[in-house]
């Protein structure tokens, strides 16, 4: 090949990949900013115009569904480019073009077709739940059938079913006062601000003697005021927090944030787990002085507070207009940061899993991968603590010490002690409950007694007439944990004829509890028979029964696919530092960490070198400044350090582009590392590397759950084992009886767990999948892209194409 056939090649090879790419020398290009342009929602997006060359910027005209909306537009930063807001989105289809004067059909021209959905939405999911009773601005008690309403902190009603309340603004300052409060410092009525708040309502115009400075990240110093924006969104009700100078002349807008946001979000992800059919306003506290101070915006929405929504498509759908909101208002961001503990932590990871790339980094602390298989936990607990309780196992234990029933129940359990799954069922034991229901309560820690106790209660937090019941309402709401979801899981029949219940993945056909306890001799072959003989499980009501718990075959799928289950895949694409207390006779074990690791181990040949643990056994969470130095500011500052590097070593092409596991691992700062702070070391002052002296602290170290004792897996990642025979063999040196091993054949008919094989519809995430067209999901297509045309006249075909986008489901994490 000689230089001038080489170079022509090369040319082609230049232009070719222009082409794809919509690059051409002489075209316009529209591009969506703040979301996908079929994604976008509440009216407004903001836009960038490339313009050719040759095209001078004053000779571009831009129209909106035919409306010129070229004043809205100005110079971007970038060379030769507009920006803007575009604002009076319909809903659905909307048309932006953008064209060189608009002279004649040969000017060149682009057009992007956006799609807008309402600010209350849906945009992922097809449908809402109802009912949804609207927050007004002071609470009102439950009255007969009319539900009771929440304080929404706003002080306007709901104008419409969607919930969508007037816009509010507040301003506060810091104070210099030492030792003042943290508490939140505008609570809901009828409570009352905290006497000495660390931020207090600031007043324009005016200069409190108490009013302290700070200096943010990017070296801004300014008078500490901070401005929180309150609204609603996707039937939600937000916060967003963030230094503010009211004595500016220019209104802060997208195209002119004020200097002192760095650009960066914090968002905070809110605890427990629940799925009431009620507005509420957030559980987090938007006062993060840790943040606020360093130039961070604080974000927070209700329906990202995983107590008051267990939809995990919702949470992510929330998060992902909040970011678009966030963007058209305030202006480009340059990373977002998720923290939360517990049901924050699961909120983190499946908001990562379901739709890579709305969280650029994860701080999870009380980690839990995910809910739905954490629910696997809780329901093992529960039927085992009934168990305990019961007449079989009590006959069985005649005879034996307190602390000798104490050992088997904690064998089969595979946490510290017996106290794990009694908390598990006393907590959330009676979350899938359907209907009206008495939590059935451990009332004795040593013996595991246990008895109904309070009051009659629901799970939508709804008028008992309102909600199911198989005799006198079959066809009231439902409020299982499932039902909230039922736009993702689909609908089937119930069991009572004419009701409809959501599909369902909880599932222990073939599990064999207590298994590595039998072959460590730590429970009898009777103890072992029985045991798995009158377990049980759960009808689609959650009753208590004889028969084993069965999933739907169509939920397993769709589970995985859409990364409910938090996939190992999907959680190596980001930097995640885990901090992880000490809990191991409540709910949040150490072994959850480490399940999420084997995940992303399992899933990346190995390698979880984007994911960071620091492990501590003094509490739950940091509980003194130096503790809160030593872990909570240091993951904070860790992570910017973190994600600013990746900013520069691999840039996001969009808002919610994706980045790989080695680029993450390549920006990883020299203070990213596991380590440990010994439990006698309360002021954290002398980190631990030494991954085998961090286990061998009784505090540090982790146990296991009910399915580990079962032979399964660290990861907890299969809902639903296939099965194998039984067979005597897997049980050596343990010899059962012939009347014992007939039970456990009748018990095991259809066989028992293989844990070597992959779960029933295990398979790769396909996500983000997109529920707009009804449960079960879709991948999401190719983000659109402008159709240009150039001064020739010619239509360039970019939209739409497959760039390497996988549509297929593999067998994976």
């Amino acid at each position: 090949m000689n230089f001038i056939q080489s170079s022509f090649l090369a040319l082609g090879t230049v232009l070719a990949v222009a082409a794809q790419a919509g690059e051409h020398p002489s075209d316009f290009q529209v591009v969506a900013l703040s979301n996908r342009a079929d994604l976008v929602s509440g009216g407004d997006a903001l836009l960038e115009v490339r313009v050719p060359k040759n095209v001078p910027l004053n000779q571009v005209t831009l129209r909106l569904n035919g409306r010129v909306v070229t004043a809205a537009f100005r110079a971007g930063a970038t060379s030769h480019t507009l920006r803007g807001v575009a604002t009076g989105l319909v809903d659905g289809d909307n048309e932006f073009v953008a064209e060189a004067g608009g002279r004649g059909h040969d000017e060149p021209q682009a057009r992007l077709k956006i799609t807008n959905h309402p600010i209350g939405g849906p945009v992922l999911l097809g449908s809402q739940t109802t009912p949804w009773i609207c927050a007004t601005p002071t609470p009102v008690a439950e009255s007969g059938n009319t539900p009771a309403s929440n304080a929404s902190g706003l002080t306007t009603f709901a104008v419409d079913a969607q919930c969508n309340i007037a816009t509010e603004y507040k301003l506060f300052y810091r104070t210099t006062t030492a030792g003042c409060s943290t508490a939140l410092p505008d609570p809901s009525p009828p409570s009352a601000p905290p006497a000495s708040a660390c931020f207090k309502p600031y007043t324009v115009g005016t200069t409190p003697a108490d009013l302290a400075t700070t200096t943010t990240t990017a070296g801004v110093t300014v008078p500490y005021i901070v401005r929180v924006e309150r609204g609603t969104l996707n039937r939600g009700i937000y916060d967003i927090a963030v230094l503010f100078d009211p004595s500016s002349a220019m209104p802060w807008t997208a195209l002119t944030p004020q200097p002192q946001w760095n650009g960066k979000v914090v968002y905070s992800f809110g605890a427990s787990t629940g799925q009431p059919r009620l507005q509420f306003r957030s559980e987090q506290n938007w006062a993060d002085d840790a943040a606020l101070s360093r130039g961070f915006m604080v974000v927070d929405n209700s329906l990202t507070d995983s107590l008051f929504n267990s939809n995990r498509v919702l949470n992510a759908e929330t998060l992902m207009m909040m970011k678009e909101h966030i963007v058209d208002t305030y202006g480009e961001i340059t990373y977002t940061l998720g923290n939360g503990c517990s049901g924050g932590s699961i909120q983190q990871n499946t908001a990562a899993s379901i739709f890579p790339g709305l969280l650029d980094g994860i701080q999870p602390s009380c980690d839990f991968p995910d809910s739905i298989t954490t629910g696997l936990e809780v329901t093992d607990c529960v039927l085992l603590v009934n168990f305990y309780a019961g007449p079989e196992w009590t006959a069985l234990m005649s005879g034996f010490t307190q602390a000798q029933i104490i050992a088997k129940k904690t064998a089969i359990n595979g946490h510290l002690d017996q106290v794990g799954c009694q908390s598990w069922n006393n907590a959330f034991g009676f979350n899938n409950k359907p209907g009206n229901y008495v939590p059935v309560l451990v009332i004795n820690q040593t013996t595991g007694a246990i008895a109904p106790v309070g009051a009659p209660r629901n799970n939508c937090r709804l008028p008992a007439a309102l909600v199911y019941d198989p005799v006198s309402n079959p066809t009231g709401t439902r409020c299982g944990d499932a039902d909230l979801s039922a736009a993702v899981w689909g609908t089937t029949a119930g069991i009572v004829p004419g009701s409809v219940r959501a599909l369902q993945t909880g599932d222990n056909v073939g599990i064999q509890y207590g298994l590595n306890a039998l072959l460590a001799g730590a429970i009898t072959p009777e103890e072992f028979v029985t045991l798995n003989e009158k377990i049980g499980g759960f009808d689609a009501d959650f009753n208590r029964g004889a028969a084993r718990t069965n999933a739907d075959l169509e939920a397993l799928g769709i589970a995985y696919r859409a990364g409910i289950v938090a996939s190992g895949k999907n959680l190596g694409k980001l930097p995640i530092i885990d901090s992880r207390g000490y809990d191991e006779q409540g709910i949040h074990y150490i072994w959850r960490s480490f399940a999420e690791r084997a995940r992303i181990d399992a899933a990346n040949d190995g390698n979880h070198g984007n994911q960071v643990m620091w492990r501590y056994g003094t509490g739950l969470l940091p509980a003194t400044p130096a503790q809160f130095a030593a872990v909570t500011l240091k993951s904070l500052l860790t992570m910017d350090t973190w994600l600013s590097n990746l900013n520069v070593s691999a840039p996001k092409e969009t808002l919610n582009s994706v980045r790989t596991q080695s680029e993450v691992t390549l920006g990883k700062p020299a203070t990213a590392f596991d380590l440990c702070f010994l439990t006698g070391d309360v002021t954290f002052s002398n980190p631990v590397t030494d991954m085998a002296l961090c286990d061998a602290d009784p505090r540090l170290a982790k146990h296991a759950s009910p399915r580990q004792v079962a032979g399964g897996p660290l990861a907890e990642n299969i809902l639903k084992c296939r099965p194998k025979p039984l067979n005597p063999f897997d049980y050596g040196p343990v010899l059962f009886s012939s009347a014992q091993w007939a039970r456990l054949q009748i018990t095991f008919s259809d066989g028992v767990c293989d844990w070597s094989e992959k779960g029933v519809g295990q398979r790769r995430a396909a996500s983000p999948l997109t529920f707009a067209d009804g449960p079960a999901g879709k991948q999401l297509p190719p983000a659109p892209v402008s159709h240009p045309r150039s001064g020739d006249g010619r239509d360039h075909d970019d939209g739409d194409h497959d760039r390497g986008h996988d549509h297929h489901d593999r067998d994976d994490d």
